[in-house]
């Protein structure tokens, strides 16, 4: 048996009980590095563990692997993906850009994804054919843009700080031919991406729980995503996720140096 959209929005409303009061409140905030800052919050850890808790007792025979506690399963056929809170830093601050993202892979590759902001009331859900949309402002199905050309495309990364030697000068060659560009985005960016607000996002570093709901949302928007190598992203790494073909391609070229 393979879970439904119900279900996963009841995964996605037990994360938002323990994110959401905690939100713009002060929260709690630990240091996971001793030499640098990586923040995780009181509901980081609580939200995941309230998502584990409903997928042990609805799918025990499922793998889970999330960001804040013990991997389980990972070489089962179906796996969940868990980010409970992606961008802690936004979190932190106040921004309503940070998401749960809940991914669910079956044979390794990602088929179902859901990103929820509860601040705002939004929720971006890819089914395993078709990406949906649902906020305050209605239901409806989305599809990423068909932008041309990279001289006409807005760009969205998290912080172009976070490129260092040659993936900097890549990046800024990309960047350099845009229409457009803003950071700051974290997981948002790619939902954006998916119902067609914006053409392209490039980030590097990214972990699988970054990405694993975040790749079938893109693409069964009509969306790519993929390495700056052009492999499959489920592993995460240094991604560059885009709306069109002619956008992704001609952005995978200055990235990957061909």
């Amino acid at each position: 048996m393979l879970p439904d959209r119900n279900f996963f929005y009841e995964l996605a409303d037990a994360a938002k009980a323990e994110t959401l009061p905690r939100f713009r409140t002060g929260a709690y905030v630990t240091n996971k590095l001793e030499d640098g800052f990586d923040p995780v919050t009181e509901g980081d850890r609580a939200a995941e563990t309230a998502i584990r808790t409903l997928i042990t007792e609805k799918f025990p025979e499922h793998g889970i692997l999330g960001e804040e506690h013990e991997n389980i399963g990972l070489d089962r056929e179906h796996i969940w993906v868990i980010d409970p809170i992606d961008g802690t830093r936004a979190f932190i601050s106040g921004l309503p850009v940070w998401g749960t993202l809940i991914g669910f892979q079956s044979n390794g590759r990602a088929t179902m994804g859901l990103v929820d902001q509860p601040f705002t009331g939004e929720r971006y859900f890819a089914d395993g054919m078709r990406s949906w949309y649902r906020g305050p402002d209605g239901e409806r199905q989305i599809f990423t843009r068909d932008c041309k050309t990279l001289s006409d495309a807005i760009l969205f990364t998290t912080s172009p700080h976070l490129f260092v030697g040659g993936e900097m000068e890549k990046y800024r060659m990309v960047e350099s031919r845009a229409r457009l560009f803003r950071y700051g985005c974290d997981c948002y960016a790619y939902a954006l991406l998916a119902a067609g607000h914006v053409d392209i996002v490039v980030e590097n570093g990214l972990k699988p729980y970054d990405v694993g709901a975040l790749i079938p949302l893109i693409e069964q928007a009509g969306g790519i995503i993929t390495t700056w190598d052009g492999g499959r992203p489920e592993g995460g790494g240094s991604i560059v996720a885009a709306g069109s073909k002619a956008v992704h391609e001609e952005a995978l070229a200055l990235l990957s140096g061909r």
